[in-house]
């Protein structure tokens, strides 16, 4: 049989979701491809999304027009804005989510998004001709062309799991890999290599002492995810509990490392720095006496707990040993053990900023295929690839974003310059303008860009006008009225603040660090009359005036910075030079350059081995 569509996405994971949903939302005729279709949106980790970094890119994918924040909102048992003792470029949400409920609500939203099918299969092989993709066949022997196809594969591509000594074949526990595209990929010339990422073990919440340990209960006030979403969360909100490893706990693990894949030589693929495992950990900070453990809910009145900070590939019998000299686990019984997965990822230096590759036109890749880890991260990818593949099939300019306008560019810029040489996870440290780049302002940043290219509805683009006003008008009158002396000092006093001898604009009371802008409202009468025009989303309006005038200062500078960096990234030098016979830049710089083949001269001057020296030859050569 024979099927014809737009866009074909493998994979109905984080990346695959957004792909297909974007593809789809701009017009093109799309098909998901999934191994199971009572799997989409697993959360194969943790049951949560968002996090440091990670939250401001689910606000930014729903400030494009995707579903993620959407969901999670949904679906969210507990939500949480980490970080507010910092500035607001550091805030960062996060939700615990009914795991069930997340793929309930994926599989809902994906079933009555228009012009977008779902076929369950496996794809074995792409269909190429010329140097371009034209469709995917699959294991139940189906030819379904395509325009452009999106590879979103996840941990599936010859995944292999361990468990101590013993490993078996699958992309998850109790679901099979996906074989033969590595292969057909490498034949085409494609880079590819190994990594591994891990879980621990899931636990029996009836087993648990919770009396033992520390409550973690979440917040409940006007911060969610999505910029469309009113409604209060529609589910039971539920507590994280917080516990300790102690040195008995580590004894039992030291005495488990022979059998470890990590430590024996079985496992030799790539692992994550920042998310390791607990058998890691003991070998890292030996000096450490206790390794802080999160018991998480996976579901709003079930029992299954995910031990956050445990992960771990020893044998069965090692995890559940140490697991009970651990407070509050003495007698847990588990679900499942920890195990440790490697599965095959590509190089993502041989991808376009679009997601496309450079190698086979019209074919995408998104998500932990490009070596990232992490469900917002895939999203982010996701996003990017489904727009660009609904682009690549009239043959328009693709989209991309940038450095100074979101974390997704960030993360896209870092991979296709830089690639990878762990599993790739955002950090706010990783952008160099995050002041710019707040959670609270993704869709000042990127809903009308959206807009522009159809994705983002007109109801959203109408909520964004409606914000930039209101909160324009209430930075106007802050700025514009006039507090009396008495009033000002009377005010300042109740807020332990050096009083005035005159009287003020009320911004000037806000300019003060321990002034909130709901002091101001509680306060004065004509303030809170404003405010309460504001039809909905009073908090977050008032928030992100707040945020404005406190930071103004900041924002302006790093706004300076950006626009003098974009001067670079406004010279295209794609195409223009052979860089082997350039012999006056370095022998590193002309490998790498001639490898990553930059867009601009801002992509070139951030490629590891490309010195300062190098990119001032570049730009004598190209006449700047």
């Amino acid at each position: 049989m024979e099927f014809y569509y737009d866009i074909v996405v493998v994979g109905a994971g984080h990346a695959g979701n957004e792909a297909a949903c974007a593809a789809a939302n701009l017009g093109s005729k799309t098909l998901l491809v999934t191994m199971d279709m009572n799997k989409i949106g697993q959360m194969s980790c943790n049951p949560a999304v968002g996090g440091i970094a990670k939250g401001q890119i689910v606000r930014e994918i729903d400030a494009l027009g995707g579903q993620m924040g959407i969901v999670t909102d949904l679906s969210a048992i507990q939500f949480r804005l980490l970080n507010q003792s910092k500035g607001p470029a550091m805030w960062s949400p996060r939700a615990q989510s009914d795991r069930e409920q997340f793929i309930k609500n994926w599989k809902r939203t994906i079933e009555n998004t228009d012009n977008l099918n779902i076929w369950q299969d496996t794809v074995v092989q792409l269909i190429v001709e010329n140097g371009i993709v034209r469709g995917v066949e699959t294991a139940m022997g189906l030819k379904i062309h395509a325009k452009a196809v999106v590879l979103t594969n996840g941990t599936f591509l010859n995944g292999l799991i361990h468990i101590g000594r013993l490993q078996f074949r699958g992309g998850r526990i109790a679901e099979p890999a996906s074989y033969h595209l590595t292969e057909q990929l490498k034949e085409l010339g494609f880079t590819t290599d190994r990594m591994k990422t891990g879980t621990p073990v899931r636990i029996d919440g009836k087993t648990v002492d919770f009396d033992k340990m520390s409550k973690q209960e979440g917040e409940n006030d006007f911060h969610k995810f999505s910029f469309l979403d009113f409604t209060p969360r529609p589910l039971q909100q539920r507590p994280c509990w917080i516990t300790y490893t102690n040195e008995i706990t580590h004894d039992i693990l030291k005495k488990g490392l022979p059998e470890s894949p990590l430590y024996n030589g079985q496992i030799k693929s790539i692992g994550p720095r920042y998310c390791p495992s607990i058998e890691t950990k003991i070998v890292t900070f030996a000096d450490k006496s206790q390794h802080q453990l999160f018991l998480e809910p996976e579901s709003e009145n079930g029992q299954e707990y995910y031990l956050n900070g445990f992960s771990s590939s020893l044998p069965m019998e090692i995890q559940y040993e140490a697991l009970h000299t651990i407070p509050g686990l003495e007698h847990a019984k588990i679900y499942r053990p920890g195990y440790a997965i490697e599965y095959d990822f590509f190089d993502p230096t041989q991808l376009y900023h679009s997601l496309e590759t450079k190698r086979i036109k019209n074919l995408f890749f998104a998500g932990q295929i490009n070596g990232t880890t992490g469900y917002e991260e895939a999203g982010g990818q996701g996003t990017i690839a489904g727009i660009n593949a609904h682009l690549a099939c009239s043959g328009e300019e693709r989209f991309t974003l940038h450095r100074d306008d979101s974390y997704i560019g960030v993360l896209i810029d870092d991979l296709t310059t830089k690639g990878v040489d762990e599993p790739y996870r955002m950090f706010t440290s990783r952008a160099e303008y995050r002041i710019l780049l707040r959670q609270d302002d993704a869709d000042m940043r990127l809903t009308e860009k959206a807009y522009r290219l159809g994705l983002a509805k007109r109801d959203r683009y109408d909520l964004l006008v409606e914000k930039i006003q209101f909160r324009d008008d209430l930075i106007k009158f802050l700025s514009t009225t006039t507090v009396r002396l008495k009033e000002a000092n009377s005010f300042l006093e109740q807020h332990a603040s050096s009083t005035v001898r005159e009287g003020l604009k009320m911004i000037d009371l806000l300019l003060r660090p321990e002034i909130h802008i709901q002091h101001l409202i509680e306060n004065f009468s004509s303030l809170q009359h404003v405010v309460n025009q504001f039809p909905n989303r009073k908090e977050e309006i008032t928030e992100a005036a707040e945020i404005l005038i406190k930071y103004d200062g900041y924002i302006k500078r790093e706004k300076a910075n950006a626009d003098k960096l974009h001067r670079l990234e406004n010279i295209r030098i794609k195409g223009k030079f052979d860089y082997d016979s350039i012999q006056s830049i370095s022998t590193e710089a002309r490998q790498k350059l001639k490898k990553i083949d930059p867009e601009t001269i801002g992509q070139a001057s951030r490629i590891p081995g490309v010195a300062p020296s190098d990119i001032n030859i570049l730009l004598i050569l190209s006449g700047r």
